[in-house]
C-alpha cells in the first residue's frame, strides 16, 4: 500500500534528501559577508550545480563533502558576494581598452603628447580615438581648442572623448571629414563650442558629438567580440561578476546573445535597451527577458537621456551655473518623449532608467515618471533614475513616493568633490551625492562606477560611499559627511541593491541557498580594517557560478 504523506512533510523530506547530496565545493576558513540579512555572517558555504546549497557552520558543510567535492580554504581571508556595477557601458570599456587612454592627464600638452605617440604606429589617414580628459585637472580649466592638436596630428583625423563621455575634442583633419564648419548648425540638445567669429574650436557637447563620431568607422563584429572579452577580464580582475549595461544598441545585443549562447560572455549581463524607435518597438515585442543561458543575460530595461553632465556643464539645473551665469545646461531629450517611452515600458513590462544630473533633469525625469504611472499604474516597476547627482531637496522623497531607484556612483563624488562648488554655489552642494538623505526615505542606492568614466574598481565606490573621500584620504572627515553610507549598505549597494535594480535578487546579490554561486576572496576584510586601508585590498579570486574566473 503507497503511503501519501502530508505536502509539507513531503517537501521537507525532499529538501533534506537534495541537501544531503554531496556538494561540488566546499567553501571554508574565511570570514564570509554574505548581505542576506537572515544570515549576514557565517563560517562556509556549499556549492552544488553552480549555486549555492547551504551557508552556516564548517561543521554542518563538511557533512556534504563526498570524494569528488573539492574545497577551497579561505586561509582566514574574506569573503563577500560577487559584487555587480549597477551602471557602466560595455562597450565605452570595451573601445578604451583599445583607444589612447587620457585619464589622469595634467595638462593639454599631456593629452597632446600621447596622441602623438600613438600617430607614430598608425597609417596615415586612419582615425585615431581617445578618452579621458578633463580641463578640470588642468592649470586652465577651460575648453581646450583644436589648434594645438591639429598642428601636432595634422595627417590623422582625431576625435578624444571627454572623460564624462558628455564632450568631446576635435582636430581639423576630423572636422574636415565630418564637414563641420561655421555654418554648421547645432542639433537640439547639444552645442558646438565655437570662437568669438563663430567657427568651432572642435569641442562638442552633447547632442553635438555625432556630428564627427558618426564618422568613424566602427569595428567589425569580430573585434567587438575579442574587445568584449578583454573587458570581461579586466571586471572579473577586479571582483565584478556583473553588470548593468547602460545604453545598448540591437546590433550588440544580438552579438551578447550569440556570446552567451556560446558560453563566451562570462558574466551576469543586465542590458538597457538604447533610446532607438525601431530597437524599442522589436524588444518590447519580445517581453522581458531574464537570465538567459544560464542566467548570462537580461534584456529588461530601456535606458533614455535627460541631461548632460556636470563637467561640461551639459547637466540641466533649475538655476544657472554659479560659474557660468548664461547657461542653465542641455535637456537632451523632451519631457514628453521620456514619459511616451515610460508609457509603454510599463505596457509592455519593461523597466526605465533615465540618466538624468542636474537638479533640472531629476525634476523632469520624476515629474515624466509621475504622468506615466498616473496613465499607467504599476506595482514593483523599479524605474530608475541614472545618476541622480544633483537634487532639489523638495524631489529627494520623491523616490520613495513614486517607487523609483535612484541608480548612483559614489566615485562620482570623490571625482567631483574638488571642483562642484564652483558650479553650484554653496546651497545647492547639499542636494548634491545625498546617499543618506534618500536612504533615510526607504529607497535602495546600487552603485557602480559608470565606467570608463571611472575606473571599473568596485572598491572604489565603496571607499567613497563610506568615506566620501579621495584616495589621499582627503578631506579630513570627509566630504558632507552627513551623506556617508554604512559599510552593511555600501556592501549591498553593490551587490544585493545591485541586484534588486536588475531583477536579479532571486539569483544574485547575495550568498544565499538556491543562488548563483558568485563570490570574490579578497585579502583584507574591508567591513572592519581602517577606512584608509581599503584602496589597499586586493582581489584574490573571482568566482562565477563556483567556476573560477579570476584568480592570483
Amino acid at each position: 500500500m503507497t503511503r501519501i504523506l502530508p505536502p509539507l512533510f513531503a517537501l521537507t523530506l525532499l529538501a533534506a534528501q537534495a541537501s544531503a547530496q554531496p556538494a561540488d565545493l566546499i567553501v571554508t576558513n574565511a570570514r564570509i559577508y554574505t548581505a542576506d540579512d537572515a544570515r549576514p555572517l557565517v563560517e562556509a558555504f556549499a556549492v552544488r550545480g553552480g549555486r549555492i546549497v547551504f551557508t552556516g557552520s564548517a561543521r554542518e558543510a563538511a557533512t556534504l563533502k563526498g570524494p569528488n567535492t573539492q574545497t577551497l580554504d579561505g586561509q582566514g581571508r574574506t569573503i563577500i558576494p560577487g559584487m555587480v556595477d549597477a551602471h557602466g557601458h560595455f562597450n565605452g570599456l570595451a573601445k578604451k581598452l583599445r583607444s589612447v587612454d587620457l585619464v589622469g592627464t595634467k595638462s593639454y600638452d599631456e593629452v597632446i603628447a600621447r596622441v602623438v605617440e600613438r600617430a607614430k604606429s598608425t597609417p596615415k589617414g586612419s582615425w585615431i580615438v581617445g578618452r579621458g580628459w578633463d580641463q578640470n585637472a588642468w592649470g586652465n580649466t577651460t575648453f581646450p581648442t583644436h589648434d594645438a592638436l591639429s598642428a601636432a596630428t595634422p595627417d590623422h583625423p582625431v576625435l578624444l572623448e571627454r572623460i564624462d563621455g558628455h564632450a568631446q575634442l576635435a582636430n581639423a583633419a576630423a572636422m574636415r571629414m565630418a564637414g563641420l564648419t561655421a555654418t554648421t548648425k547645432e542639433p537640439s540638445g547639444g552645442k558646438i563650442v565655437r570662437d568669438a567669429k563663430g567657427v568651432p574650436t572642435g569641442v562638442l557637447v552633447d547632442n553635438a558629438e555625432s556630428i564627427v563620431s558618426s564618422k568613424v568607422p566602427d569595428p567589425s563584429i569580430d573585434e567587438w567580440r575579442a574587445m568584449h572579452k578583454d573587458a570581461v577580464k579586466v571586471m572579473h580582475r577586479w571582483g565584478l561578476v556583473g553588470m548593468h549595461d547602460a545604453g545598448a544598441s540591437r546590433a550588440m545585443i544580438d552579438l551578447y546573445e550569440d556570446m552567451a549562447q556560446k558560453k563566451e560572455l562570462n558574466l551576469r549581463l543586465y542590458v538597457m535597451i538604447g533610446d532607438n524607435a525601431a530597437a524599442l518597438t522589436h524588444y518590447f515585442g519580445m517581453g522581458p527577458r531574464s537570465a538567459l543561458y544560464d542566467g548570462q543575460l537580461w534584456v529588461r530595461a530601456v535606458k533614455l537621456y535627460a541631461d548632460g553632465a556636470m563637467g561640461s556643464r551639459g547637466a540641466a539645473l533649475l538655476e544657472p551655473y554659479s560659474d557660468d551665469p548664461n547657461n542653465n545646461g542641455l535637456l537632451l531629450s523632451a519631457p514628453g518623449h521620456i514619459q511616451e517611452v515610460a508609457e509603454a515600458g510599463l505596457k509592455a513590462g519593461f523597466q526605465i532608467n533615465t540618466h538624468a544630473i542636474g537638479d533640472r533633469g531629476n525634476r523632469v525625469v520624476l515629474d515624466a515618471y509621475q504622468k506615466a504611472l498616473d496613465k499607467v499604474p504599476a506595482a514593483n516597476h523599479r524605474f530608475r533614475v541614472e545618476h541622480a547627482q544633483i537634487l532639489h531637496q523638495d524631489d529627494i522623497p520623491r523616490f520613495s513616493q513614486l517607487g523609483v531607484i535612484p541608480s548612483m556612483q559614489a566615485s562620482h563624488q570623490t571625482s567631483d568633490m574638488y571642483w562642484i562648488g564652483k558650479r553650484l554655489g554653496p546651497t545647492r552642494l547639499y542636494g548634491a551625492y545625498a546617499w543618506q538623505s534618500l536612504l533615510q526615505t526607504g529607497v535602495i542606492i546600487p552603485n557602480g562606477s559608470d565606467f570608463p568614466v571611472e575606473e571599473v574598481n568596485p572598491l572604489i565606490s565603496f571607499h567613497a560611499s563610506i568615506a566620501r573621500q579621495d584616495a589621499r584620504d582627503w578631506p579630513t572627515g570627509g566630504w558632507l559627511p552627513a551623506e556617508r553610507m554604512s559599510r552593511e549598505d555600501a556592501l549591498r549597494s553593490m551587490t544585493l541593491w545591485a541586484a534588486y535594480a536588475g531583477f536579479q535578487e532571486q539569483d544574485m546579490g547575495s550568498i544565499t541557498p538556491g543562488k548563483y554561486a558568485d563570490f570574490v576572496l579578497l585579502d583584507q576584510d574591508i567591513m572592519r580594517v581602517p577606512v584608509e586601508l581599503v584602496l589597499k585590498t586586493e582581489v584574490l579570486a573571482t568566482y562565477l557560478g563556483g567556476r573560477r574566473v579570476y584568480g592570483k
